[in-house]
């Protein structure tokens, strides 16, 4: 069988193509593991693979200060350049980021089979950017890998042309492997203050971008009725900076600010806290693993993860003061929530595998 050529660029990728890999590595599957660097520099995302207890990328590449359309030809050239070097059976993309739409282009240039996984989310906000590429992803792929029959639906809908397979989504499995991970290395609740606490996030460029919803996220905070740990994103910190909030927002007495916290941190934090108040996409799926079954406040107008509100885990608030802490009181106030995860039963990786293997076995 060719190579499996595996593709990541951004943390939240590499979190959720680790059980893809482990799974591969498993039925002894030959892959490739490419890292693009959109996020990270090449210490920064060995540090982090290394943390998850991964192999090193076969291939890394360096994208240092892009912009978005910079970042996407440089990693069309970069993948278009290694493709044709190599034999590979299919593309493993994952999400919507740069990345993923850029890579995926470069194998369907080529005539290399594409496979997304996580296919067919939709939000049907198109100031996201995440919305155009997840689209068109979508549409030049030839596997689809649809977490949940929603997003399954998604693409019917749109007619895409590649086949679609349900198989839940990998973030679940990976909470489930990296959670004793986390638990074993981590340190973090020694530096919390707080006995009981939220836990929050914000990085959205379409909420920490306009001065007036920044101001509501941090008034909502500061009157919380749990204290706020919050891990500021540095979007946000150069934002409150610029406005000159950034020494008011660190001395709030109900609001303990740390500055990025590492994936394993943030999954220690996860468990330990009462309740989530986010504007991250896959930190919404996370909350509802097994492992971690927290509600969510979504501080966004919309949601591509419809399934976790469905279920009952999240309510989007909107990006008004009032609104989030009615719905943090309302989280607080929550008596149960569902047992199982909407995103599926931490075994999308293998059946992802097994698909795979079962087409291009022969190859």
């Amino acid at each position: 069988m060719k190579p499996v050529i595996v593709v990541a660029g951004t943390r939240p990728e590499i979190i959720k193509m680790a059980p893809v890999l482990r799974a591969l590595r498993k039925r002894e599957i030959p892959r490739v593991f490419v890292h693009c660097g959109q996020h990270y520099d090449h210490e920064m995302a060995q540090q982090f693979i290394e943390e998850l207890e991964l192999p090193a990328p076969d291939y890394a590449f360096k994208l240092r200060g892009a912009s978005p359309n910079a970042q996407m030809a440089r990693t069309i050239a970069n993948m278009d350049a290694l493709l044709q070097k190599l034999e590979a059976s299919v593309v493993l993309v994952e999400g919507d980021t740069n990345t993923v739409l850029a890579a995926a282009l470069a194998a369907n240039k080529r005539g290399v089979p594409v496979g997304h996984v996580e296919a067919g989310l939709r939000s049907y906000d198109l100031r996201m950017p995440e919305e155009h590429n997840r689209r068109l992803t979508d549409h030049i792929s030839n596997y689809l890998f649809a977490p949940t029959e929603r997003a399954k639906t998604n693409l019917l809908k749109e007619s895409v042309w590649g086949k679609i397979f349900v198989t839940g989504n990998t973030v679940i499995d990976a909470v489930n492997q990296h959670l004793p991970i986390a638990e074993r290395k981590s340190q973090i609740l020694k530096e919390i203050r707080f006995e009981r606490f939220a836990l929050a996030t914000a990085h959205r460029a379409e909420n920490v971008d306009d001065l007036q919803v920044l101001k509501n996220f941090i008034g909502a905070f500061a009157e919380s009725p749990v204290p706020v740990v919050y891990p500021m994103h540095p979007r946000t910190k150069k934002r409150l900076r610029q406005k000159g909030l950034l020494s008011q927002v660190m001395k709030l007495r109900n609001v303990q600010v740390f500055p990025p916290l590492g994936y394993l941190d943030f999954l220690v934090l996860m468990r330990r806290c009462e309740l989530i108040v986010t504007d991250s996409g896959g930190i919404q799926e996370e909350a509802t693993a097994p492992v971690i079954h927290k509600p969510v406040v979504v501080i966004r107008l919309s949601t591509e993860r419809q399934e976790a509100v469905k279920a009952g885990f999240a309510k989007v608030a909107g990006t008004g003061k009032q609104e989030i802490l009615k719905e943090i009181e309302a989280a607080l106030e929550k008596k149960r929530l569902p047992e199982q995860s909407p995103f599926g039963d931490g075994h999308a990786a293998e059946r992802i595998v097994e698909m795979i293997e079962g087409v291009f076995a022969t190859t």
